[in-house]
């Protein structure tokens, strides 16, 4: 190991996230004053939650020392939980968002030139023009 086998893998899933959003997703959820404050609102419970569960006096949850940075804040929270927290809930929110959206437009398998109208739907067989009346 490279002595970070906790951080390299943190600082990546950051990078993979937010490559993902700016590069194909662009659902614009960095821009958004909601996504900060449901970050927030994650932070505050992450922080009692985590703080107890890695405290350096009893803890839950052990880590390989030679596996992280080392820093620690607040409290005893290793610095690489905070980057995976950012990756795990960008991510949910991103596919949330993109669930949202719909399908990618394009040509669906047996319909390669479109659906077909429904009735009073585009053309029909008594106004080829698909024209109002």
């Amino acid at each position: 190991m490279t002595g970070l086998g906790y951080t390299v893998p943190a600082v990546l899933a950051v990078a993979a996230v937010c490559g993902w959003e700016l590069a194909f997703l662009r659902t614009g959820l960095f821009r958004r004053p909601s996504y900060w404050v449901a970050m927030a609102i994650v932070l505050a419970f992450q922080i009692p939650v985590d703080g107890w569960l890695t405290k350096l006096s009893a803890p839950v949850v052990n880590y390989a020392p030679g596996q992280l940075t080392g820093l620690r804040f607040p409290w005893d929270i290793p610095v690489e939980d905070f980057l995976f927290g950012f990756a795990l809930v960008t991510s949910a929110l991103l596919l949330w968002e993109r669930q949202g959206r719909g399908p990618v437009p394009g040509p669906v398998r047996g319909q390669e030139h479109g659906p077909v109208p429904g009735p009073g739907r585009g053309r029909g067989a008594h106004d080829p023009k698909g024209e109002l009346r």
